[in-house]
């Protein structure tokens, strides 16, 4: 299953984007001996429309011109779903053996995602109730992602 990242904004150089790339280069490293090969980060511009719901739509429409049909979407978001690392390689993995080709992970923009794509969304997750900088965000997802692979292919990186 491919994998791959939207993100509405650039990640600016500086040891947040060496962090976060470091952890993704693990992930596509470790993720094809399981199935999971990681298909990139894609950066859309932040939209400039006039309020908080234009820039949300805006932003979300850009995204969904660019989902093929069948792929699974995620959105991170802080009013989502919090699961354990354990819980998200199991879903992770439930799609990857029930067949499903690709997956976008999305981090919308600072107004968050538009209400539609949320109920559009095969699953909104949240890395808990605060309200975290996309530097860290991108960080948190390279990270988890990479644990999600080593969960899966029984590596001790994960000692829960």
């Amino acid at each position: 299953m491919k994998i791959a990242i939207h993100a509405v904004g650039r990640m600016k150089t500086g040891p947040e984007r060496e962090l976060a790339d470091r952890y993704f280069e693990r992930f596509a490293r470790s993720g094809p001996a399981i199935g999971l090969e990681f298909a990139g980060i894609v950066e859309t511009p932040e939209s400039r429309g006039q309020s908080a719901d234009e820039r949300r739509r805006e932003e979300g429409q850009k995204l969904e011109a660019q989902l093929q049909p069948g792929t699974v979407l995620i959105l991170l978001d802080e009013r989502g779903k919090a699961l354990s690392s354990e819980d998200l390689a199991a879903r992770i993995g439930q799609l990857r053996d029930g067949g499903r080709k690709a997956m976008v992970i999305a981090i919308g923009g600072a107004d968050g995602h538009d209400k539609s794509l949320r109920e559009k969304a095969d699953l909104v997750l949240s890395f808990g109730a605060l309200t975290w900088p996309h530097q860290l965000v991108r960080v948190m997802l390279g990270e988890q992602l990479y644990r999600v692979a080593t969960i899966l292919s029984g590596h001790p990186y994960h000692r829960a």
